[in-house]
């Protein structure tokens, strides 16, 4: 056990199967599993939602804030093989200021940041990592455009499993270096995520490692839907109007769409309606943006993607047709930002909030601003935005005055610092 629940918890699982997402074909959740081997299609776990009806959502009081609380709807065999880092539900924050700048009046800000590794990649780690140790997995590699390599080598750490990352070479510094030091091997491409994914694509069937890439494996999904359930549960068992993601992969919007879905078939959430789901991208790199305004099914491969938030740096992810069909489904709609709307966006939230939001969380902030001046969003709606990480994992773009050297003696001049946005 390592530190999650108590030892004495039953253990209890309602997984069924896994279900193609493409094809529906069925495979065994009692084993290693990748992509469907007659489309090549992603798998999603699937649960006893019948039997779940019968257990009460009062069942959460008295546990820990940690996203194992939602076991009952997570994929493991027993809790005792539970892999944590002490991973605490994040805050829901009112950010009374930007709500009067942007003219959001019932905005929230999910502040994913304050999670183990600094982002909300360690959600789908910690699962991720959990059933892949309790299927037998001894080594992962996998791809990454930074956070979730650094979280994935976190849990291998605490796991006992071999980590192998491979990273573009453009990726933070910072994470390169994270990354490293919890044990995992670093490799580093020229290119973007895709260059690294065929490069942990050649050497998982070479030598025979688990590929724990974005999607081609089921339980990194689970790990992010968690977010859905904390959305749901911090507002009273309602959902807001307007969820609004910061997209690379879409990972955290496909799980947060299938929380609802889940929470909806036990009873747990009685809405008729569900969240109408906003897609972020940066123009420099937009191809589920671009596929959503062409009426597409499935992105096309993004040439020469640019733009300094790297999580967002994905030229085409392998779960763009189920995004999209989740933008289509709950009349949402993507949107593409600036690298400098981002890193304005990233200033005022510093100084106006306190809040060090990651460019991408900064990326998502501009976008409901945007679309509320489109009309797309109302000003009294409720709009959660999602900040995927800490603004400290991308220092080199934090933005202020430079400090002033004082010299021997000497006392700063009686100026009242200003709010500069």
């Amino acid at each position: 056990m390592t530190g999650a629940e108590p030892a004495h918890v039953p253990a209890r699982s309602y997984v069924t199967h896994l279900e193609c997402a493409k094809c529906g074909a069925h495979a065994d959740a009692s084993k290693l599993a990748n992509l469907c081997p007659i489309d090549g299609g992603p798998y999603l776990v699937r649960y006893d939602l019948a039997r779940l009806h019968s257990v009460p959502r009062s069942m959460l009081a008295g546990r820990q804030a940690s996203l194992w609380r939602y076991r009952e709807l997570l994929p493991m065999d027993d809790t005792n093989n539970i892999v944590s880092l002490g991973e605490g539900n994040t805050p829901m924050i009112e950010p009374f200021a930007l709500r009067e700048s942007l003219g959001l009046h019932r905005l929230y800000i999910k502040d994913e940041g304050l999670l183990p590794t600094g982002s909300f990649k360690a959600r789908g780690a910690a699962v991720g990592v959990t059933r892949a140790r309790e299927l037998g997995a001894t080594t992962i590699a996998l791809p990454t455009a930074g956070n979730a390599g650094a979280a994935w080598a976190a849990y291998g750490a605490r796991a006992g499993i071999g980590i192998i990352v491979v990273m573009p070479a453009t990726t933070p510094s910072v994470i390169q270096r994270e990354t490293a030091a919890y044990g995992a091997r670093v490799y580093l491409v020229d290119g973007s995520i895709a260059d690294a994914g065929a490069v942990v694509k050649r050497a998982c069937a070479e030598y025979g490692w688990f590929d724990g890439s974005t999607l081609k494996e089921p339980y990194r999904i689970e790990g992010k839907k968690t977010m859905g359930f904390e959305i749901a549960e911090q507002a009273g068992w309602t959902l807001p109007d307007v969820i609004v993601y910061p997209t690379g992969g879409g990972v955290g919007l496909i799980g947060m769409w299938k929380a609802f879905q889940e929470l909806r078939s036990i009873g747990w959430v009685e809405d008729d309606k569900l969240p109408r789901f906003v897609a972020v991208q940066a123009e420099g790199c937009a191809p589920i943006v671009k596929a959503f305004h062409e009426d597409k099914t499935e992105s096309e491969m993004w040439p020469d993607p640019q733009t300094f938030a790297a999580g967002m740096r994905v030229p085409k992810a392998l779960g763009d047709f189920l995004v999209l069909k989740i933008l289509r489904e709950s009349s949402g709609i993507a949107i593409a930002v600036s690298d400098d709307q981002i890193a304005a966006m990233m200033r005022l939230a510093g100084v106006s909030e306190g809040l060090l939001l990651c460019p991408e969380g900064a990326a998502a902030l501009v976008g409901a601003h945007l679309l509320l001046k489109q009309g797309f969003i109302a000003e009294h709606e409720d709009v959660v935005v999602l900040n995927t990480g800490s603004g400290l994992k991308y220092s080199e773009s934090l933005q202020g005055a430079p400090p002033i050297h004082l010299a021997p003696g000497q006392t700063p001049p009686r100026i009242e610092p200003q709010l500069d946005p």
